[in-house]
């Protein structure tokens, strides 16, 4: 996005350049992934997302950044101005457009409004290739030929246009799954839902009970909206049984609220996020992506992230997502 951005503000004066800046400063928000390195795994995954997906910081770099690109390329006709609105776009709608996705981001940042909208997978083809193409046959043109600006342009308009069908498909989804828990007599006290990996087809949901989660999937090609939940009791009195540490409340807020625990041994527990799905997908019986384990020790409470492993290969992940997405697989209904 950050490169079409680039073209579409800068491309007419500097070519080349403004996609190639425009890529770069679209990248910058997610270097708040470098945290990892030395942080906590739980403090890591909170901060990701935060300062450097925020509007303050935008306004802060971007002239920095414009200043920064300008000296670099000082002969060249844009002006410091240009490259400053270039570089504040190309941040700006990097998070706009992870807002759409399941992580929470605080582009109101030091607000602590967490914006996750969740109609897209973070990777979605349907939104990426027409965006890369546009971009991708604007350069065989010269940078003074309106074709170029037309064929970014329209890379720009399809891409976002589906961003927009994905919002009006995720109410959709939701009435289906909200007829469908009615229809069992499910009754739930909050509902979220999120596309799976790479489609907007294949939707998923977690619904909270006053004793667990029903974990459910639709496909728009599934033939009715009669789902199997599959539920998972909360378990959420184990955590008197561990120390109550600051961490371990950043963990927790961390996941929403959309957790569930097991006793893995005494003094041990399985701390499992259910945002992100398992291992087998809609197959019952996998482990959560993100899962932690919580250790007693003495007066002290460890938390580690537990390794994220796959039974199938992505051949065979991508094959399975296929056939459920269109229904050529066992649907629960």
């Amino acid at each position: 996005m950050g490169a079409a951005v680039g073209e579409a503000v800068a491309g007419k004066k500097e070519g080349w350049k403004a996609p190639l800046w425009g890529g770069i400063c679209g990248t910058i928000p997610d270097l708040d992934v470098i945290s990892s390195t030395f942080m906590h795994v739980v403090k890591s995954n909170q901060f990701h997302r935060t300062i450097t997906h925020s509007i303050p910081f935008f306004i802060i770099m971007a002239p920095l950044l414009g200043y920064l690109i300008h000296r670099l390329h000082s002969s060249g006709p844009a002006t410091f101005k240009d490259w400053t609105i270039l570089a504040f776009l190309a941040l700006f709608t990097h998070a706009l457009l992870d807002c759409f996705t399941t992580w929470p981001t605080l582009l109101f940042w030091p607000l602590q409004v967490k914006v996750a909208w969740k109609s897209i997978f973070v990777i979605d083809p349907l939104y990426t290739i027409p965006l890369a193409t546009g971009l991708i046959a604007a350069m065989f043109y010269r940078k003074d030929r309106q074709i170029r600006r037309k064929l970014n342009y329209a890379g720009i308009v399809i891409s976002s246009a589906y961003l927009f069908f994905t919002v009006l498909n995720k109410q959709y989804i939701n009435d289906v799954f909200r007829k469908a828990l009615d229809e069992q007599n499910l009754a739930v006290t909050r509902m979220d839902t999120r596309p799976s990996p790479l489609n907007n087809i294949l939707w998923v949901v977690n619904a909270e009970s006053p004793e667990g989660y029903y974990i459910g999937y639709y496909s728009i090609f599934d033939p009715n909206i009669t789902q199997e939940f599959e539920f998972h009791p909360k378990n959420h009195g184990l955590l008197e049984e561990v120390p109550h540490t600051l961490l371990l409340e950043k963990l927790v807020d961390l996941s929403d609220g959309w957790y569930t625990l097991r006793e893995q041994a005494p003094g041990h527990l399985i701390f499992n996020d259910l945002r992100f799905g398992t291992n087998k997908g809609w197959e019952p019986g996998g482990e959560f992506i993100f899962s932690y384990d919580l250790e007693k020790q003495g007066s002290e409470l460890l938390i580690s992230e537990k390794g994220r492993t796959f039974d199938d290969s992505p051949g065979q992940i991508l094959s399975g997502l296929f056939n459920r997405m269109f229904a050529r697989s066992n649907t629960g209904g």
